[in-house]
This record gives C-alpha cells, sequence and structure tokens, in this order.
C-alpha cells in the first residue's frame, strides 16, 4: 500500500443491529491492521457490546444519543435486536433520521476524515458527507448474487410477471437461475409493490447512486461472476473485503472450567466420536410455536446430536422434550459465540436461516448447510448456497411453496440427509473447498487483502491535496 503524508482517518456507522453491526467491527480490525486511524459512531446502549468487541485497540468511539419518545417504539430500545416484533422496523429505521443533527455536529468536530463507512440503511448519512465534502461507502450486507438478481428482476419487469407469487421466471442476465416473488422480500414479494418498504428501497437506491462506492462482505473466489456483473453493469463501484469474519482474532483457549456449558458439551460430544448439528435462525426471524413442535420432533426422530439455540421467546417446547433427548442433544437459551460453535471440530451441519453472516462464517469453518430462509433476502442467499455454490441442502415445506410450512417428516429426512447422506457429502467436500478459498482471500497477497488496500489508496489519493493540508 502506497505511503501517505498522514495516517487515514476512517469513520465508521453500523445500523443499530448485531448482524449489521459485527462485520463493521471486523472491518474495523482491518483498517487498524493498516495503520488507519478509526472512529465508530453509535449509540448508549449499543456501545458496551462495540466496546468489548474491540478492546484493546485504538478504536475511537462516538454515543450519538438514540431520538426518544418514538410513537410505536418501545421505550429504551436502540437495536432492532430488542424490538418485540419486526413489524416496527420502519418506525425504528425512520426514527435514527433524528439523529442527523447531532451526527453533523460530531462529524464537523473530527480531525481529517477520509471518508465515512455507513450502513446501507442509514441512507440520510449521504446528505450529511455531502454538506463536509466527505466520500461515503456503503456497507451492504448483502451477497452479490442476491444484490444482482434483485436488480435484474427489477429492471426487466419480472415482479410483474407472473400471476402467483410461487410461479418461477427467469432472470433475463442469469438465464440458469430461476426466482418466484416469494423468494424476494417486501416489497417485492407481490405483484405491484406499494408501502413504506418500497419507498424505503427508493430512497436506499437514491442514497447508494449518491455515494462513492458499497463495500461488500464477499470475496471473489466466491462469488466472481456476480461481482464481475456488478461492476460492469452498475454503479457504484463495489469492493469485495471478505469475509471479514476472518480478521476477528483467534481467542485463546479456555480452560475447561472456563468454558460454557455449550461448549463443554461439544467437547464431550467429540471425545465420543459423534458428529453435531448446529441449529440457529438469527435474533429476528419469528417462528411459530407450531413451528418450533415440528422441528423438535423432527430432531427428536432424526436421532442426530445436535445444539439449538433457541430465543427466549421461543423457549416454549413440548412437555419434557429436553428430558427426553438430553443423550443426544442441548437446548441453549442464552448469547453463544456461533464462530466458535461452527470452529467446533464436532459441528458437522448448521442449519440456518440464511442471514449472510451465517452463510460466510459456516463456509469459512467447512460446515455444510441446511437452508431454511425466513425473512428478507435469505430465500435468494438459500438459492445461492444450494444450486449456486452447492455448499448446502434445502428443507421441503409441506406444499413446495418457498414460504410454506415445514413438517417434522421432510424436516427429519433432510437432517438426515446433510449429516449422513451421500448428498451430504458431496456439499461437505464441496465447503471445504469455498473455505479454503476464503482463508487464502484475506491473507496476505489474497483477493480481497488487495482489493482492501486499493481501495484505501484510492480513497488517500482522492483526499490527497486536503490530507496534505492537514498533516
Amino acid at each position: 500500500m502506497a505511503s501517505s503524508p498522514c495516517a487515514p482517518h476512517m469513520v465508521l456507522f453500523p445500523f443499530m443491529s448485531k448482524g449489521h453491526t459485527i462485520p463493521i467491527l471486523h472491518l474495523a480490525r482491518q483498517l487498524l491492521h493498516r495503520h488507519a486511524t478509526v472512529t465508530i459512531f453509535t449509540t448508549p446502549a449499543n456501545r458496551p457490546f462495540i466496546s468489548n468487541s474491540l478492546a484493546n485497540t485504538d478504536a475511537s468511539i462516538i454515543d450519538l444519543p438514540f431520538p426518544e419518545n418514538v410513537d410505536g417504539l418501545p421505550a429504551g430500545v436502540e437495536s432492532t435486536d430488542k424490538l418485540p416484533s419486526m413489524s416496527l422496523f420502519m418506525p425504528f429505521v425512520n426514527a435514527t433520521k433524528l439523529m442527523q443533527p447531532d451526527f453533523e455536529q460530531a462529524l464537523e468536530a473530527l480531525p481529517f476524515v477520509t471518508c465515512l463507512i455507513s450502513d446501507g440503511f442509514l441512507c440520510w448519512t449521504v446528505q450529511s458527507t455531502a454538506k463536509f465534502g466527505i466520500p461515503r461507502l456503503v456497507s451492504f450486507g448483502w451477497s452479490y448474487y442476491s444484490m444482482c438478481v434483485s436488480r435484474d428482476a427489477g429492471v426487466n419487469g419480472l415482479f410483474s410477471g407472473p400471476e402467483s407469487d410461487d410461479e418461477p421466471f427467469t432472470l433475463t442476465s442469469f438465464p440458469w437461475i430461476k426466482h418466484t416473488r416469494n423468494d424476494f422480500g417486501e416489497p417485492f414479494n407481490v405483484r405491484e409493490p406499494k408501502g413504506p418498504f418500497l419507498d424505503f428501497v427508493t430512497e436506499q437506491i437514491i442514497s447508494i447512486s449518491k455515494s462513492y462506492g458499497l463495500i461488500m462482505n464477499s470475496f471473489h473466489e466466491l462469488e466472481g461472476k456476480f461481482i464481475d456483473y456488478w461492476n460492469r453493469e452498475c454503479e457504484p463501484k463495489a469492493w469485495s473485503i471478505g469475509p471479514l469474519c476472518l480478521a476477528e482474532p483467534q481467542r485463546n483457549e479456555l480452560q475447561p472450567n472456563q468454558k460454557p456449558t455449550w461448549m463443554q458439551w461439544l467437547d464431550q460430544k467429540l471425545a465420543q466420536g459423534s458428529s453435531v448439528l448446529y441449529i440457529a435462525f438469527g435474533s429476528q426471524a419469528e417462528i411459530s410455536s407450531q413451528q418450533l413442535h415440528e422441528i423438535a420432533t423432527s430432531l427428536e426422530e432424526s436421532k442426530v446430536n445436535f445444539l439449538w439455540v433457541l430465543r427466549k421467546s421461543e423457549s416454549e417446547l413440548a412437555d419434557r422434550f429436553e428430558e427426553r433427548v438430553k443423550e443426544k442433544g442441548i437446548v441453549v437459551r442464552e448469547w453463544v459465540d456461533q464462530r466458535a460453535i461452527l470452529g467446533h471440530e464436532s459441528v458437522q451441519g448448521f442449519l440456518s436461516h440464511c442471514g449472510w453472516n451465517s452463510v460466510l462464517e459456516s463456509i469459512c469453518a467447512k460446515v455444510p448447510i441446511l437452508a431454511w430462509p425466513m425473512m428478507a433476502e435469505q430465500h435468494l442467499n438459500a438459492s445461492m448456497v444450494v444450486e449456486e455454490i452447492k455448499v448446502g441442502l434445502r428443507v421441503e415445506t409441506s406444499n413446495g411453496a418457498v414460504r410454506g410450512f415445514v413438517k417434522w417428516q421432510g424436516l427429519e429426512k433432510m437432517v438426515r440427509e446433510l449429516m449422513e447422506g451421500e448428498m451430504g457429502k458431496e456439499v461437505r467436500n464441496n465447503v471445504g473447498e469455498f473455505g479454503e478459498a476464503a482463508k487464502k482471500a484475506m491473507k496476505e497477497g489474497g483477493s480481497s487483502w488487495h482489493t482492501l488496500n486499493q481501495l484505501i489508496d484510492e480513497l488517500q489519493a482522492l483526499r490527497g491535496d486536503s490530507l496534505k493540508l492537514c498533516c
């Protein structure tokens, strides 16, 4: 990386959700490793998580007050992870706009800023950077696959074609790919999109078009054809600098008596020579009690070893279920270190909602996925996992619809196939190859390593004249 008169000052502003924040914190470590000055904006309730994640670093953290007395939002909620229902997502997003005056006051007071990297949901930050002449890069938590197929379907009018939401249509730019409207999140899972979600998406598109570029948590060896498509056909330029989870330093090995119960349980299964299925659906998916019952029944009937992470609001399982399966499974109702679980030698499968962070963490750990998408762009991620890169299998719904109910018999069959079947072996081999490629991409000399260096060089050249004045 070319030397500069003084270190670049990178300002980061993640959206108030752990799934959006964690990759930004990993990026902060990458920037600090390159001797950049890093400042992170957040809110008081989110500060402890960020401060703990970046302990023993020189990153600066600035708190902005989260708006109070917002209609529809419970008092004290400063993260979507704490929302009682995702129906409050849009009021929460709109509330962040009220932070703009405080953000601009704090931004103006900072020493020379090379660029702002802010979440795609914080659309209003592009107005702030324009005011101060600072380049804005958008942190986008999607895969290129999801972004490109969504764009292709939109610009070619494919959403309005089929009568049924479950009728497949062929993508214009990717003719080997078929999707249905139900594969897409709001507002595009209906024939004539409208309403606040459409307004929000439109606002994002306009905001992105006015930004300097996109920061993407992916790597060329995983999504090369979609990366090339975006940077050939679309603007602004996208920079592939992932998988960022590999930027997190390895934790020191804990003594047995210091390990959480779930890690001790995994150690026991490893000592027995047993493989384990890890089950987690993220912090925001809302699962009915009937569907939870089907999951529990499938696990009990399958006889596989499993570690199932449940949210506290989902803790009602059948009578004595945990007692009946205690030799085979463990149910956890607390925060877990997902990377530590996926990296445990006993874990050989992941029943996942296919949030993009989870997909990348599973690939990096070389653990194949049983895809069960729930919301947002997860159905597109699942299609990529199963059909495009072939590192996983997919659950079967009872009626064949993308968003249909999953009965225990079909789930048991696919759990067994992933853990014991021939298709499971094939996707396990594939994910192993991509896992190796991910490590190479992030190491010195790798594709993502080079891309981040090139981005910093370009930003410093762009800001060079002003930068010399600051030193």
